[in-house]
């Protein structure tokens, strides 16, 4: 179940999730989370974005990242992931500008919401990952498959 402005700041008392800075902007049935930078986004591009803030997960509680409809309205799509029981950091989230226009971010703008859903039970095994403790941008850390020479080859010959 998604948990209202209320439970959340109740999350936040208890200290079964925490943010930083405080005083989060809190809506309805979320938090506002602000962008690290200013930047443009020119249609077709892509790139990296950290949150100002830093959140902190208990076990009990599971993150799901949207983008804010206002940037959405101007073609802004977001590559948005769950956060999961545990995680502690900052946010990263890559956002595209399938609009045909420029997109202009501030720094400290509100660009993406968090809403936290309670779980039935307790997680049994938090999150304990690469990206846990992020600070600012943190690129991809994804194991990535080097193909020799000789294996690119096979693979052009598979497609011609």
């Amino acid at each position: 179940m998604a948990l209202s402005d209320n439970e959340i700041a109740g999350a936040i008392k208890t200290g079964h999730f925490h943010i930083t800075p405080g005083n989060p902007k809190l809506n309805p049935a979320g938090i506002d989370l602000r962008a690290d930078r200013s930047l443009v986004l020119k249609p077709g591009q892509q790139t990296l974005l950290a949150t100002v803030e830093r959140v902190e997960l208990s076990d009990q509680f599971l993150g799901i990242l949207h983008i804010r409809s206002s940037l959405a309205r101007e073609g802004i799509i977001a590559s948005l992931a769950l956060v999961d029981p545990g995680f502690r950091g900052q946010l990263t989230v890559s956002l595209h500008n399938a609009g045909d226009r420029l997109v202009s971010l501030r720094k400290g703008e509100r660009f993406i919401q968090l809403s936290l859903l309670r779980l039935g039970m307790p997680a049994t095994h938090t999150y304990v990952g690469k990206y846990q403790n992020s600070r600012g941008v943190v690129k991809s850390r994804r194991k990535k498959m080097i193909r020799s020479h000789k294996m690119e080859n096979v693979i052009q010959g598979a497609r011609g």
